[in-house]
């Protein structure tokens, strides 16, 4: 073999590529308490003085991220802290959950006491104003009737029965007075009813009315009969058709009177009835005059 000349060697040098030094090895130590600034060192494996390295402010963000979480694991004590930090953040979440919800329970439960309260106070209001309309019945009186002109003639019913038909016209006037002395009152009454014991001679129509407070005003409402058919009931009225001036016939005056009072709108509206029953002669010799019924009534 022979030597190698220096210019082969230099010239083998050259050609071969020159070997990349070994990379230093590195490992993770967890920062002290104080120094967090010193992230990691390295050492070279020969030998070689140790070199510190300091890291941007991006890659420092990033290792002391991860130095803490790799501290809090190798540390019982750093992940114990850990945990009680969470343990207070759920706590904290929670004290705000409970604090909305009890704040919201507070304000559904104002809200409930805001409506009982008021519908005890409407319901006692009303109830006082019931109260107080009572004593203001309105007060019913029915002052005469005058019986107008009445007729017996022979004829037929409407299945065509021969018998005596009879036709009547008179009128009854009632006051009615209104006490109360904060509220009107709407008037109304069943059908004006003339009867000779069962038998119906005469009907009439009080018309609807609206009373002021403390007012009063007169009713006049007409009774009427329109052939009606007798069938012999009434004896009294055999000779009726020859003189008119004998006649006398025992007749009832019935009907019932009914009062509204809107106090408080539809809410608080009393009611008032009066059975009214009369009791009146027919005669024929008081044709047009007004027969008093001040004593001849009764009131329930």
């Amino acid at each position: 073999m022979h030597a190698k000349s220096d210019s082969e060697v230099t010239s083998l040098d050259a050609s071969t590529p020159p070997r990349s030094p070994r990379r230093p090895l590195y490992y993770v130590q967890s920062p002290s308490q104080h120094d967090v600034e010193k992230m990691s060192f390295g050492s070279s494996p020969l030998g070689s003085p140790h070199h510190h390295y300091h890291c941007s402010p991006i890659h420092h963000s990033r290792e002391s991220s991860t130095t803490r979480f790799s501290a809090s694991v190798k540390n019982p004590r750093n992940a114990a802290a850990w945990k009680k930090i969470h343990r207070e953040l759920d706590d904290d979440d929670d004290d705000d959950d409970d604090d909305n919800k009890g704040s919201g329970s507070l304000a559904r439960f104002y809200v409930l006491c805001f409506i009982f309260s008021f519908v005890v106070l409407f319901t006692l209001f009303s109830l006082i104003l019931w109260g107080a309309s009572k004593p203001y019945k309105p007060k019913i009186s029915v002052k005469n009737i005058v019986f107008e002109n009445f007729n017996i003639q022979a004829g037929m019913d409407h299945s065509g029965v021969p018998t005596d038909m009879l036709s009547l016209n008179s009128t009854v006037k009632i006051l009615f007075r209104n006490p109360a002395t904060f509220f009107g009152v709407h008037v109304s009454s069943t059908p004006l009813d003339l009867y000779y014991y069962q038998l119906k001679v005469a009907s009439g129509h009080m018309k609807k009315i609206y009373q002021s407070r403390k007012s009063q005003r007169m009713i006049a409402t007409m009774v009427l009969g329109n052939q009606v058919p007798l069938y012999g009931g009434v004896s009294s009225l055999s000779g009726a058709k020859d003189s008119h001036e004998s006649v006398s016939v025992p007749l009832n005056l019935t009907f019932v009177v009914r009062s509204t009072a809107y106090v408080l709108g539809k809410l608080v509206k009393p009611k008032f009835y009066r059975n009214i029953r009369c009791f009146v002669t027919l005669k024929g010799n008081r044709l047009g005059k007004p027969l008093n019924l001040t004593n001849s009534c009764i009131y329930h």
